[in-house]
């Protein structure tokens, strides 16, 4: 996973990253990439949810801004600035997973954990009438797609972008939350 992961990162575009690659960089046989990851998207896959491990963990069991103890606005916020960075850390990675082909990116692992963290929280926000699709809403503004058109073609700063996403998402939420800082 090393081989891949540098690989994908030194990339200037996802969709020319191969199995083929990965499997020269890595020094093993194509056949074991397939073995063991099933496919590209698969592989993909594995290496987002190796890089986001750390802040699962912290969202699920951390301090605040990010702990389940956060108040309900505050943490809604803080949770779609960590996607946003992670998004933005990992450019090239997590556009090749929503570039996959027929493997959706809303079946992934790590969309249905964000999904529902993030309903789960905004269920706790009286003025959201549906938490379920404002989970959905708000994580359409941290596509990976998105965010590397607002770099590369609308030259945003990431921390324009993050800006612009925390007033969104309060406005959202109705205007009480704090953004992150």
């Amino acid at each position: 996973m090393v081989a891949a992961d540098e690989i994908f990162a030194r990339s200037a575009s996802p969709r020319g990253v191969s199995m083929d690659d990965v499997a020269a960089a890595a020094g093993v046989g194509k056949g074991t990439l397939f073995r063991r990851f099933g496919d590209r998207t698969g592989l993909i896959r594995a290496l987002v949810e190796r890089r986001i491990e750390p802040l699962r963990q912290a969202v699920e069991s951390g301090p605040a801004p990010l702990g389940p103890a956060t108040p309900p606005r505050d943490r809604v916020l803080a949770l779609l600035d960590a996607i946003l960075r992670f998004k933005l850390d990992n450019r090239y990675l997590a556009l090749a997973l929503e570039e996959a082909g027929s493997a959706s990116p809303y079946r992934a692992g790590h969309y249905a954990w964000w999904h529902g963290t993030l309903q789960d929280t905004l269920s706790r926000v009286p003025e959201v009438a549906d938490s379920g699709f404002t989970a959905h809403a708000l994580l359409a503004a941290t596509r990976a797609d998105l965010v590397e058109h607002l770099v590369t073609e609308e030259r945003m700063t990431p921390d324009r972008m993050r800006e612009r996403l925390a007033a969104f998402a309060a406005t959202t939420l109705g205007n009480t939350a704090q953004p992150v800082r």
